[in-house]
């Protein structure tokens, strides 16, 4: 596990020129997945993943958009790897593709995927620059949803298997594994709005989703700590919600409760806390049995221990309960939920909640830019969760980004965007959160799962009918942050 971050409460204040630095050994990087950049979907032994198969369901992703080429970094690692070190990363958080490692999800490894890990990882090495591997990230093997996903309790256990097998061919080279990135994703709008693979409504099944990928967690934790060296550093990322209610009057405050429940909660109550909280479970208790879903021992198995939590952060959520009287449809409550339109809702037992956008600036996901609700993130999970490591694993935006006329990209506001969100963790760690480090989304442009290629975050411009990669002004800026550990002077996009 990292050493422990120094507080900047012991260090000299920002200077007035605007520059804040970061304390030693604070961990700078970018991140990616497999299925959004890889590519070569049909190559080494890898068969379709759900995310294969949703993809090319018609009307499900923007465009008719698939991930069969991507950005080609399966062909392309090399020279990514060389892009990356020219910016100044120490580390690179990537995830495996299951259905490249294990293609049924079932028994032994393809030999080829596996090396093809090898190959970037020995090549992040060689460049000077960590390796942070996350297992799974939303790319399920089409043959284990076909028998049922992750509403089924076989996939947790083949999870552990998987992460076993992985541990095992890469836990020589690999000394930061992650778990799961984004389970609430995963369950809620793969099972439940089906706006994400498999594409499946059934809000029970969301539920029954989000506790074998709770399960599956602690197995792959399990299997991790027996393969791996006592050094090495397990997590799980979660996009935590920081959910904040429209007014002060008791059915907004509930409504604010019931949405932290089934979007945060659901994960940190057995996660770290060993139990589903009773409230979630009150909430949703029309729709499942919990006693019977939830084994004696499971809780348990999903609360193994981890040495680190991961944080995604975005954008807040801000909700508020239906005026008296009122009732609203699903699809129209979740009008302005960040996680897409659909006529069937991501929150099983809160359906009628009422999803509000923010005032103020959007990005191109048209998502409110809060910096605040990232520091009130991190300080929340610090008070709960005293002496738990954080890493925030996934920050950054999407703008409509273009070359300009000279062939450069000039983005100033994700340059902004990111700016202000890291004041925001330099404040957090100034107060006393153990902030470990930053990944920002993402390294590359890339496939942005239902919205196709027509949504940009990456610091490298992406052109995809030639693959010529191009650091935007935002990468440049970036890799000066890394090299002073500190973020330049407000203004001082240079």
């Amino acid at each position: 596990m990292p050493s422990p971050a120094p507080s900047l409460t012991t260090r000299t204040p920002a200077d007035p020129a605007g520059r804040l630095d970061f304390p030693p050994g604070f961990l700078w990087g970018a991140a990616t997945a497999a299925y959004q950049i890889e590519g070569a979907a049909a190559e080494g032994g890898r068969t379709p993943s759900i995310w294969d198969v949703f993809s090319r369901t018609p009307g499900k992703v923007h465009a008719g958009d698939t991930g069969d080429v991507a950005t080609d970094h399966y062909h392309r690692y090399r020279d990514d790897v060389a892009l990356m070190s020219e910016l100044g990363l120490q580390a690179y958080r990537f995830s495996l593709s299951w259905s490249r490692i294990q293609p049924t999800g079932r028994g032994p490894a393809v030999q080829q995927g596996l090396d093809f890990y090898r190959r970037l990882v020995d090549e992040l090495l060689e460049a000077g620059i960590r390796p942070v591997a996350t297992l799974y990230h939303w790319d399920l093997p089409q043959e284990l949803e076909d028998a049922g996903g992750w509403p089924v309790r076989e996939t947790a256990e083949r999870f552990g298997e998987y992460a076993a097998i992985a541990a095992e061919a890469l836990g020589d080279r690999v000394g930061f594994w992650t778990t799961l990135n984004e389970p609430w994703c995963s369950a809620f709008l793969g099972y439940g709005s089906g706006v994400h693979a498999p594409g499946r409504t059934d809000p029970a099944d969301a539920l029954r989703a989000a506790h074998h990928l709770n399960l599956g967690h602690g197995r792959a934790v399990s299997a991790l700590r027996a393969a791996l060296p006592a050094d090495a550093t397990v997590s799980v990322t979660l996009n935590l919600h920081q959910v904040r209610p429209l007014t002060d009057r008791p059915a907004d405050l509930d409504a604010a409760r019931r949405i932290d429940a089934v979007g945060n909660r659901i994960f940190t109550g057995p996660m770290l806390d060993g139990s589903y909280p009773d409230d979630l479970r009150a909430d949703t208790a029309h729709l499942l049995d919990w006693d019977a879903l939830v084994r004696p021992g499971d809780e348990a198995a999903a609360a193994a221990p981890i040495d680190l939590l991961g944080i995604n952060y975005y954008t807040p959520t801000l909700v508020s309960a239906p005026a008296e009287g009122e009732r609203s449809e699903p699809g129209e409550a979740a009008r302005n939920d960040a996680h897409g339109a659909s006529d069937h809702s991501p929150w099983p037992g809160s359906e009628q909640v009422l999803f509000h956008l923010p005032p103020g600036e959007l990005t191109a996901m048209n998502w409110a830019i809060d910096p605040s609700g990232l520091y009130d993130l991190i300080t929340d999970v610090s008070r709960s969760h005293p002496g738990l490591p954080l890493m925030i694993t996934e920050n950054g935006a999407a703008f409509e980004d273009a070359p300009a006329p000279d062939g450069a990209v000039h983005d100033p506001q994700r340059i902004d965007y990111v700016h202000r969100h890291l004041a925001a963790v330099h404040r957090a760690v100034a107060d006393g959160a153990d902030v470990r480090g930053y990944f920002l989304w993402s390294l590359l442009d890339n496939f942005e799962w239902s919205y196709g290629y027509s949504r940009r975050f990456g610091a490298v411009y992406v052109d995809y009918a030639t693959q010529r990669r191009t650091p935007k002004d935002s990468a440049r800026w970036y890799a000066r942050t890394v090299r002073d550990n500190a973020i330049p002077p407000v203004g001082d996009q240079g």
